[in-house]
């Protein structure tokens, strides 16, 4: 109930003021009201109301609409007197001088009564983090920004600071800059104001020293009276000069991040520890999942890595639910879009209140779950979203697949609790303690240990009469390896080799199944068979887009559903296509598409159309789709019920070469006994039995990085580079480091300094040939060992000599070369025994950073960022400039330099390109079709396309001519890609059909202008539109509204039809 305010004087000419004082809210705090008393007899309010303040005045539309438009007598018919055109302004001079009131530092806290809450007395108490807002500081004191900007953020936002770091130190926010003045706040400054006859006297106030007596009542710190300083005899003591008598204090233990948790025995009192569990299911939970339930509980971070088909999914449903029970928020991430919203519908359907966040979609933002991808989420966490406020949990699904996650788990505050979801990988536990050092918090390590479905793997040989039947048991449930399976196989390969030879003559097949023919005949046998065996469905895996089409276009005989059931996917394609326009439904994609899936086949890879690719998806989990070819990223975290795994190949093309395949975490989809089987007997090293690939670190220096932290003064770049996975080891040893180069020190300052006079004169000048004469022949080195022909070299079998710290010119011989960043080679030496030896790349964090040397404050260069050990070798380029259109701008250019930053900023990929070109003005001189077609180059990976003319192909060479200036810069600040490479990875190949589409080709002429597969195109014109909205931001920061304009008639003329068909899981 509202509280009547203590009786004052009445308002009176005794009075120089008149005033009231209101009571806001509970807390007892009291505002001064000098408001007079309005000509209506209108005052304002002297207390609050549990519901808010109620109106004291008439609404403004109201009041003009009874005043000016209920009113007859106002606006006469024939008087056009009051209904001017044009009203003259009255000139106010004065309120020029108007500013905005500074922050009261200050305000009014009540003592009352305990008893009966009656106001005793009033004091004043001062109010800390006035004037902090998100352009200024990282605190969460500081002020909401507006709402529009309170999901996604601000590029001009400061983030908030991360959980983990070292908040500067009173020197470092004490250091001044160039610019500031020195001033001495104790002898310089001015007491007495002009005009002014009295001052203000700036000088300590004397206060008693504390004595043995006790301190009075109401005196000290938190006191109504006079704060004492601390006084000495309060000190603590310097260790080793404890009082005698008093116990010395224990050391504390060495801190132990990761605690890995025990699951062998069963949590009898799990419901009497957890009476009112926030989230019930319809089954028991498991061992490790009740453990990580009583470790949210206590709102401790967890790192569960477990089979699959495990119930990982259980734990991140007790966390959404928990944090609706404490109205608080979570964010479930995961590494692709696709996941994000298969996790939206499942979480949809179970707790109603989730929303989803990508790129192109906002469903639901203000839900108490968010679903979005990592790279949303680490947008979100440097532009200062206020979500982040509440959020209490943050899921990080597939974890393995850190692409992004790194980033963000260094950026999260340190309310934020973390739960990582991942498959078993071998080094979860130095996983999660580095995680827990950047955090400095515990992360408890949850694993089982054993898969809930057995999972064999067998080898399947061929479609011979005798083994069209039998599958050759590789590797049991236990995981042994049966060489007796192996060596059947083998011998059946040969018997069927040796009758072909027989029948066809001598020659023989190199490979089975070359042919079409052998293929189909080889995928109906094995299809027959595992029908048999009713190990349907199946999902074959094949490395290749082309295959998976051929594979599945091949098999015209085979129909593996029911009549009913071919019912069933009528109507459910019929009714998932029923959003689309006529001429989309006849695609030749989708007639394909829905004749393979009446015979209970399906295709899933990226050149599908999203829409075929989530029918197929849906189609697949009610059992409907026997069998799947699909690719490698549906494995990706999908839940799909597949009792067989098939790969018809232990080899793929990874981009830049074949390599066998890694076993991994997320190999396979939930379901029934469930085994794998492969075509062609591999070698016994490639077969199935490797362990998990472990998690490495995926941590890139890159521009949006950069320029994040650059506007902050608080953060530095070395600090995220020091807190990376790849980092962990070499920090994790930093003060053994430390203890080693505080002895080498002592040892050099120990010694006698070297005699240099007669005939040792010239011993320095020689000192400094000889270590000029090392850094020419190790930048000779490694330049040789990066090119091409040095690559080359470096192959196996290659004598080489060795120098490091373990051997000194001994010879080896190179037996391996592998590793994309480095090149490892392992020796066996002749004349120095065996050794490992490395050619290390330049450390691309040094080279990145110098291209920002004016753009916004220098970054100071550590000894971690130079090459080869040396940072003073190698300074940052004075001047080198990333925008060099701005080079003709000597006056003002500081300026500038920082609005091109401002304007990179804005711009999630390829943020110098882009930059350029708006501060160019290539985009503005373009029509909005034109524009967006030679965006298309940003996101387009086909290389190869229809030939363009005119306007299209001038900007073609000047955005090739823009990238071209952007790598040799690159080049001349010591980046080692080429600029071939980097001008290269700009591709015109869909430039034709993206421009024929934004001016309204229907999508079935489309996709005749070029052989690139419709889902390919779906997804760069999708992409695009965010690709717009980046321009568009730019275009809104540097006040160019032509440019702005045109991307938002580009953005409405690409989003149409199919392209951008919704979702099936959101709807």
């Amino acid at each position: 109930p509202p509280c009547a305010p203590p009786e004052l004087p009445p308002r009176g000419p005794r009075l120089e003021l008149p005033l009231s004082m209101l009571q806001v809210g509970c807390a007892g705090r009291f505002e001064l009201i000098t408001r007079p008393e309005g000509p209506d007899g209108d005052t304002f309010p002297l207390c609050t109301l549990p519901h808010g303040l109620p109106p004291y005045a008439m609404d403004l539309a109201s009041e003009l609409e009874r005043r000016f438009l209920a009113s007859p007598e106002w606006l006469p018919l024939h008087r056009f007197d009051r209904a001017p055109r044009v009203w003259p302004r009255e000139k106010d001079v004065w309120s020029l001088l108007e500013t905005d009131p500074t922050p009261v530092h200050s305000t009014l806290q009540t003592e009352r009564d305990p008893t009966t809450g009656q106001i005793l007395a009033f004091r004043e108490a001062p109010l800390d983090n006035m004037g902090l807002s998100a352009k200024n500081s990282l605190s969460f004191q500081r002020a909401p920004g507006p709402p529009a900007q309170a999901l996604r953020g601000s590029s001009t936002n400061y983030p908030f600071w991360p959980g983990g770091m070292d908040e500067p130190s009173m020197e470092q926010i004490s250091a001044k800059d160039h610019l500031e003045e020195d001033i001495d706040f104790e002898r310089d400054l001015l007491t007495v104001p002009p005009g002014w006859k009295k001052g203000v006297e700036f000088k300590p106030q004397g206060t008693n020293p504390p004595t043995g007596e006790p301190w009075g009542e109401g005196a000290g710190w938190g006191g109504t009276g006079w704060a004492a300083p601390r006084p000495d005899w309060l000190l603590s003591f310097p260790p080793g000069s404890w009082p005698r008598g008093s116990a010395v204090p224990p050391q504390p233990p060495k801190e132990q991040w990761a605690i890995p948790v025990d699951i062998s025995s069963p949590v009898d009192d799990f419901y009497k520890r957890i009476p009112d569990p926030a989230f019930r299911w319809p089954f028991e939970p498991d061992v490790f999942q009740k453990q990580a339930i009583l470790h949210l509980e206590k709102h401790d971070s967890v790192f569960v890595a477990a089979h699959t088909s495990a119930g990982k999914t259980v734990v991140a449903e007790y966390a959404i639910a928990l944090a609706q029970k404490h109205m608080t928020r979570t964010i479930y991430t995961s590494p692709i879009k696709a996941l994000s919203n298969q996790k939206f519908r499942d979480f949809k359907n179970t707790f109603g209140d989730v929303g989803l966040l990508t790129g192109d979609v906002q469903l639901h933002p203000d839900a108490s779950c968010l679903i979005m991808t990592t790279e949303i989420l680490r947008s979100m966490l440097y532009n200062g979203s206020d979500v982040i406020r509440d959020l209490e949990w943050v899921i990080f699904d597939e974890v393995h697949y850190i692409n992004d996650a790194e980033e963000v788990l260094i950026m999260l505050p340190e309310h934020v609790n973390i739960i990582l979801l991942s498959a078993t990988v071998p080094n979860t536990l130095e996983f999660a303690d580095w995680i827990g050092r950047i955090k400095r918090k515990r992360i408890y390590v949850i694993s089982t240990r054993r898969r809930p479905v057995p999972l064999e793997h067998h080898l399947y040989t061929g479609n011979s009469h005798k083994t069209q039947h039998e599958l050759f048991l590789l590797l049991d449930a236990r995981g042994t390896f049966l060489t007796k399976g192996y060596y059947a196989a083998v011998e059946a390969k040969k018997e069927r080799s040796s009758k072909h030879a027989q029948t066809f003559g001598a020659k023989q097949p190199t490979h089975m199944g070359t042919g079409p023919g052998q293929e189909k005949g080889v995928w109906l046998s094995l299809m027959d068979a595992l029908r048999k065996r009713d190990q349907l469905p199946v999902v074959a895996f094949t490395f290749s887009r082309a295959r998976c089409d051929d594979n599945a276009s091949a098999l015209t005989t085979l129909d593996l559903t029911t009549s009913a059931e071919k019912s069933q996917i009528h109507l459910f394609f019929q009714k998932c296509l029923s959003r689309l326009k006529g001429s989309d439904r006849q695609l030749p994609q989708v007639l394909h598409m829905v004749e393979l899936l009446k015979r209970g086949i399906g295709v899933h890879h990226s050149g599908i159309l999203p829409i075929l690719k989530e029918v197929v998806e849906m189609l697949f989990s009610k059992g409907l789709v026997k069998i799947l070819f699909a690719t490698e990223t549906f494995a990706m975290g999908v839940n799909m019920p597949a009792r067989t795994v098939v790969f018809d190949s232990v080899r793929k093309h990874d981009g830049s070469g074949f390599r066998d395949l890694l076993p991994g975490g997320s190999a396979a989809p939930q379901g029934t006994p469930l085994s794998r089987r492969s075509r062609g007997p591999p070698h016994p090293p490639a077969a199935p039995q490797g362990k998990p690939t472990q998690l490495q670190s995926q941590f890139r220096l890159t521009y949006t990085m950069i320029l994040n932290l650059l506007r902050v003064e608080a953060l530095r770049v070395e600090d995220m580079m020091k807190r990376s996975f790849s980092e962990f080891h070499s920090r994790k040893d930093s003060q053994a480091h430390e203890h080693t180069i505080a002895q080498l020190s002592r040892r050099l300052a120990a010694m006698e300094e070297v005699d240099t006079s007669g005939q040792l004169s010239d011993l320095p000048e020689y000192g400094r040939a000889v270590q000029e004469l090392q850094e020419t022949r190790r930048m000779i080195q490694r330049r040789v060992a990066e090119s091409a022909s040095g690559l080359k070299a470096l192959a196996p079998g290659r004598v080489v000599i060795v120098n490091n710290p373990a051997h000194r010119n001994a010879l080896g011989v190179i037996l391996q070369v592998r590793g994309a960043r480095g090149h490892w080679a392992a020796g066996r030496g002749f004349g120095g025994g065996g050794g490992c030896f490395f050619f290390p790349p330049q450390t691309p964090s040094q080279r990145y950073v110098q291209l920002f040397p004016q753009w916004a404050r220098p970054i100071p260069e550590g000894p971690h960022l130079g090459a080869e050990g040396s940072p003073g070798n190698h300074p940052p380029p004075q001047g080198a400039w990333v925008t060099s259109s701005l080079t003709p701008h000597p006056r003002g250019a500081t300026s500038l330099r920082q609005l091109a930053g401002r304007v990179a900023c804005e711009i999630s990929n390829h943020e110098l390109l882009l930059t350029e070109l708006v501060f160019d003005n290539l985009l503005t001189e373009l029509r909005p079709e034109e524009s967006v077609a030679l965006l298309s180059c940003l996101v387009c990976q086909t290389k190869t396309g229809p030939l363009t003319a005119g306007s299209l192909r001038q900007g073609m060479e000047r955005i090739r001519a823009v990238a071209e200036r952007i790598a040799l810069l690159q080049r001349e600040c010591g980046l080692r890609e080429s600029v071939e490479d980097f001008v290269a990875q700009y591709n015109f190949g869909l430039v034709e059909v993206v421009y024929e589409w934004a001016r309204g080709m229907p999508f079935a002429e489309i996709a005749r202008l070029t052989e690139v597969q419709e889902g390919i195109i779906v997804r760069c014109i999708q992409r695009l539109d965010e690709t717009c909205r980046d321009v568009r931001n730019a275009a809104r920061v540097i006040g160019e509204p032509t440019l702005h304009a045109k991307m938002e008639q580009a953005s409405n003329l690409i989003k149409r039809d199919i392209v951008f068909a919704a979702s099936l899981y959101t709807q």
